[in-house]
């Protein structure tokens, strides 16, 4: 074990904090700069088995460790200074809380007796985070004896485990002063007090696997129309062999590896233009389930609730995460099961009747063939939204915006076997934090590719502050179309003067001058051949780049609709 600091009380209090948090398998530490959280930032330097990374802006911090905890599927840490510094990690721990990711959050505190008394850099961080994390606790302050330390490591691992189970946690550490590490007598007599390593034993890392449930048996009445939902996060594999073996088609989103990372190896059938397909009342009637499983949460395309809302099948809803999921309200049952146990589940099902994969998948090709020639209008948002869907390989993570490109990826990309792995920010649906979870997962990880707008790169510029700390590859890709395309589809957009202006809110912004100001390297593509050639490139180079993609808002909305039109038309013509 790393040495424990024996300078004084605040330095062995956080040292004893770090190694319990290492001891449980924690890896990476996010830091913010200040003065109260100056005791428990030395410990995380001093300590070689983490890496603890300084970050200026809370709110980049945030969402920074949001995506290193999306990239390595472990806890991390975020820590912080007393006063208002914690209240920006509020975007991200709504985030983590949707998304059931594992962030530890420490605020650092002043000690009861400087609260409520003006004092500086004070305000009420009790419960700071209110209902979105899943464990809060004030610890207590540092203290010279083995029995408070013991307490300590306790309540470090018990936090782990609330975050690995799923979600954020937070804990406010308050601490008096001396926070220098100044040597004094406090703590010396401890040092041989404890067999150390023994004291330790408790701190095992927290083995993820057991947070699922028990598998347990569905008692259907067997039913032969029967769809399977793929949502984020689900082995493709999994999926493959558990819905083909049964004749099932899947309709995968854009977020589940079934969609870019299908291994086709089980045959089955897997449908990417469900949206485009079920915008066509024919394609309603045609496919109605009589079961429908959703692995992971519900995609968000309009299309496929209004269908689901039309058919009113039972919904299975198998998930990891705790609490309510369908915001459908449908006769849906929830399974809550950890991946593997899926293939253990006991479900009633009988033969699919003939033809019924097999029109899903007529009707998969037909929308697919419309949807290939979006390079026909190369200007088009989504065009080079395919384009880059189809460039970027298995080795490499797809980061995407919310707001209008994922819902163009969710419409234009096709399934394929070898692409790459795809993650956003679907828990709250929100831009803010974009850049900064793109730097995170790239950190230490993949080589990784963000598509964002122009509107959600705005919004999070501060993550740029990252980019020469980045151990990595990052590259932006930025579709500026001046403004917040996703508004263009709403009735909001028709016949009102003040729509540019309050929802629109276009923007001017040099994309060129603005990266140079942050050192970082820029391009601009004009067609969606040059964007993949580009991509081939550059991907993978150490750094940040970005690459400007500039189109015409208004246009591209308009064709947006026509080309998913013509790909509804011809999914429901397979189906007369």
């Amino acid at each position: 074990m790393t040495p424990l600091d024996f300078r004084n009380t605040n330095t062995l209090w956080s040292s004893v904090l770090v190694e319990s948090l290492v001891r449980t398998g924690v890896t990476f530490a996010v830091v913010s700069p200040g003065s109260r959280s100056s005791p428990l930032t030395l410990a995380l330097v001093r300590h070689p088995g983490i890496e603890a990374v300084p970050v200026l802006d809370e709110r980049s911090a945030g969402f920074f460790a949001l995506g290193l905890a999306k990239q390595a599927g472990r806890p991390v840490l975020l820590v912080c200074t007393s006063g208002s510094a914690g209240a920006h990690y509020l975007p991200a721990l709504i985030e983590a809380q949707e998304s059931a990711l594992p962030l530890i959050v420490i605020t650092a505190d002043r000690p009861p007796e400087l609260r409520d008394c003006a004092s500086g850099q004070t305000i009420d961080q009790q419960k700071l985070f209110g209902g979105f994390v899943v464990f809060y606790h004030e610890l207590a302050l540092p203290a010279a004896n083995l029995e408070r330390l013991a307490y300590l490591r306790q309540t470090v691992v018990h936090a782990v485990e609330r975050s690995v189970a799923g979600g954020p946690v937070h804990l406010n550490a308050p601490y008096r002063d001396p926070l220098a590490p100044i040597v004094d007598a406090s703590v010396a007599a401890l040092a041989g007090a404890a067999d150390w390593e023994k004291f330790f034993e408790r701190a095992g890392e927290w083995d993820a696997a057991a947070c699922g449930f028990a598998p347990r048996s569905l008692n259907l009445t067997p039913m032969q129309r029967v769809v399977v939902i793929a949502g984020n996060d689900w082995p493709n594999e999994l999926i493959n062999r558990w819905a083909a073996a049964r004749g099932w088609p899947v309709l995968a989103d854009v977020l589940s590896p079934a969609r870019l990372r299908h291994d086709g190896a089980g045959g089955g059938v897997v449908v990417a233009g469900y949206d485009a397909i079920l915008r066509d009342p024919r394609a309603v009637r045609g496919l109605q389930p009589e079961l429908v499983f959703v692995l992971g949460e519900i995609p968000t395309s309009k299309s496929l609730r209004a269908w689901l809302r039309a058919v009113d099948a039972l919904v299975v809803q198998v998930s990891t995460k705790a609490g309510n999921r369908d915001g459908l309200h449908g006769r849906t049952r929830t399974l809550h099961l950890a991946p593997p146990a899926l293939e253990t589940l006991a479900v009633g099902w009988a033969a699919a009747p003939a033809g019924w994969a097999a029109g899903w998948a007529r009707a998969e090709a037909a929308a697919q063939a419309e949807l290939a020639r979006v390079g026909e209008t190369p200007c088009f948002e989504g065009a080079f939204t395919r384009a880059l869907a189809m460039t970027l390989s298995g080795a490499q993570v797809l980061c995407v915006a919310s707001s209008m490109p994922v819902r163009d990826l969710e419409y234009f990309a096709p399934v394929r076997t070898d692409g790459p792995r795809v993650l956003a920010n679907r828990g709250a649906n929100g831009i803010d934090g974009t850049l900064s979870t793109a730097l995170g997962v790239a950190h230490g990880g993949c080589p990784t590719v963000l598509l964002t707008g122009d509107l959600a790169l705005l919004h999070d510029t501060n993550g740029f502050l990252v980019a020469a700390k980045l151990r990595g590859s990052l590259t932006v890709v930025v579709i500026n179309n001046q403004g917040g395309g996703i508004f263009g589809h709403l009735p909001i957009a028709r016949d009102n003067p003040d729509f540019e202006a309050y929802w629109a809110t276009p923007q001017t912004v040099d994309l060129g001058r603005l990266s140079a100001a942050y050192g970082v390297a820029y391009h601009g593509v004009s067609a969606p051949g040059e964007l993949s050639a580009l991509l081939a490139e550059v991907v993978g180079q150490a750094g940040v780049r970005v690459i400007e993609v500039r189109t015409e808002r208004t246009g591209d909305a308009v064709t947006r609709q026509r080309v998913l039109q013509a790909a509804a038309q011809a999914a429901g013509d397979t189906l007369v």
